[in-house]
């Protein structure tokens, strides 16, 4: 059930009978048995999956392979179509294919009594296969296809839909930080002239012998009034804490309003602890775009705001002006509601990228038949007042050792001693490191000799020399599913972000490292550097 190509079964059923030491059938017969086994799993797996499909999902995945002119392509071809951007026009799009696939009731489909490898295989069959090929099959075989790629897609939507949106959002902001970057690189400029000029005044007030009543005259002659008058004319404005960063986003809210209220009307966002307070607002933000209300109700939240972005919504009301209020009040929500995505703290229910960090524990049910054995294993007992006990007697416990061990390196103790467990002069604990491993000096000189002997070589010809090898580059595709051949200069950027994630450098200093944009980077590390292509590249290289 979950494997189904020839070759592979042919090869595993070999590989059976030479450890089992059992003399081999003939190769015609093998093949007749892998025969076989495809077939039984074809209609095992029809079996499974034959209770879902009822008169009416048939009929829309038969609709499916037909050509859609409007899109100019089959509905097939159109889901598993991935974006190659993050665009407005990306996210609405994707936006599209996951209100279609619930139109299908895809994200309620159960298929999990297929086995998970089962259900891959079908998807990737009905993703490579062309619509031909689909319809050539026989309903045995095509429905159980495309009822997998509709049911992983239905998963795969929600994470893309929410990817898009966090890298649109990004993306705007990046552009307000350089925005920002490139004012304050003016801005230092002309307060260069305006610092030489207060190099200028400074002395002359302070000096005392100067009588009061020619200061002004010695400075506008010894500045001249143009240049005095050049500088009182451009001004100099006070900043706001975030530099303006804010202000240049907000450059952006028409092209973020084309999306944002598709999304947040589509994703069910979900909070964990601490974030009631930013989901009210989320809440208060899909009421107004589906009432189409411009001002927002007194008594939202805020608190989830920045410091740095406060003055501008402190600012707003203080005017009066509910306009610029509501445009900073949403873009503080759709940064606040990235970054919970972000961090973990929201999460999307039905996703597998964004999904609840609960679900990664043990449920009340799973926990019970394991609590004996985990507790017997970490010798802790069952009852949590008894655990809890157990944990003050073991606290004490430790305690006494170390007032024991205290007061022993006190008696012991020798002048200017700093190798000891001790308190300091302000009763500070004081462990020092622990005290190095003797070891002879032959072994040091025999070490250093093999070292010496090893040739030195950096991690990035290891991976070029083992591409050259394995070809294991060629397996980070990129996610648009284009196949082409990786270029020199795509690879570059691949094993740079290969080490810097291997290395935890990060892709910021790894960029000041190797000289390779940060941008850059970021984006073959989106596009390029994911979770099935890291698994098929281990294959290759195991």
């Amino acid at each position: 059930m979950e494997h189904d190509s020839p070759t592979l079964l042919f090869n595993l059923a070999t590989e059976y009978l030479m450890a089992a030491k059992t003399i081999r059938p003939g190769v015609t017969t093998l093949a007749k048995m892998v025969a076989a086994a495809r077939t039984g799993a074809t209609a095992l797996t029809w079996e499974k999956v034959t209770h879902l499909l009822t008169r009416q999902l048939r009929a829309d995945l038969d609709r499916l392979l037909v050509h859609d002119a409007r899109l100019k392509m089959t509905r097939l071809a159109w889901l598993i179509k991935a974006a190659t951007d993050a665009s407005a026009t990306s996210v609405k799009n994707a936006i599209d294919k996951l209100l279609y696939l619930r139109n299908m009731d895809a994200h309620t489909l159960d298929v999990s009594e297929l086995a998970a490898e089962r259900r891959r295989f079908l998807a990737s069959v009905g993703r490579r296969s062309t619509n031909q090929a689909l319809e050539r099959r026989e309903p045995q075989r095509r429905y159980p296809i495309l009822l997998a790629v509709v049911a992983q897609s239905a998963v795969e939507q929600v994470d893309e839909v929410v990817m898009l949106f966090d890298q649109a959002v990004s993306a705007r902001e990046s552009r307000a930080k350089s925005k920002t970057d490139e004012a304050l690189i003016e801005r230092a400029k002309v307060g260069e002239a305006r610092q030489l000029l207060l190099d200028v005044i400074l002395p002359v007030l302070a000096d005392p012998s100067i009588p009061d009543e020619q200061i002004g005259g010695l400075l506008r002659n010894t500045i001249g009034m143009s240049k005095l008058r050049e500088v009182v004319s451009e001004g100099w404005k006070k900043l706001p804490r975030d530099h303006g960063r804010l202000s240049a986003l907000h450059a952006s809210y028409t092209y973020l309003r084309q999306f944002t209220p598709q999304v947040l009307a589509a994703i069910d966002f979900q909070g964990g602890t601490g974030t009631a307070e930013l989901m009210e607002a989320v809440a208060i933000l899909k009421r107004l775009n589906e009432s189409g209300g411009r001002k927002v109700p007194e008594g939202a939240p805020t608190s989830f705001v920045p410091t740095r972005y406060a003055e501008y919504l402190a600012k707003a009301r203080k005017d009066g002006d509910e306009t610029a209020y509501r445009h900073y009040w949403e873009l503080c929500v759709v940064l606040a509601l990235r970054d919970g995505l972000r961090s973990g703290d929201i999460f999307v229910p039905g996703s597998r990228r964004y999904a609840d960090p609960a679900t990664y524990l043990y449920t009340p049910e799973q926990w019970a038949p394991r609590q004996a054995d985990f507790c017997a294993l970490v010798r802790k007992p069952a009852d949590a007042v008894e655990a809890i006990e157990q944990g003050k007697q073991e606290l004490h416990t430790a305690l006494a050792q170390l007032e024991q061990t205290l007061a022993q390196a006190l008696a012991q103790a020798l002048p200017d001693d700093t190798g000891s467990v001790r308190l300091d002069e302000d009763d500070k604990l004081v462990i020092p490191p622990l005290s190095a491993e003797d070891v002879p000096g032959e072994v040091k000189e025999l070490k250093a000799e093999l070292t010496g002997m090893l040739p030195f070589a950096p991690i990035a010809s290891l991976l070029i020399e083992l591409d050259v090898r394995t070809g294991f580059l060629d397996c980070f595709t990129h996610a648009g599913g284009r196949k082409i051949s990786t270029s020199t200069e795509t690879k570059r950027n691949i094993r740079s972000v290969l080490i810097a994630n291997a290395t935890n450098l990060g892709l910021a200093r790894m960029s000041e490292a190797c000289g390779i944009g940060y941008d850059v980077l970021r984006w073959t590390q989106e596009w390029y550097v994911r979770e099935e292509t890291l698994r098929e590249a281990n294959t290759c290289l195991v």
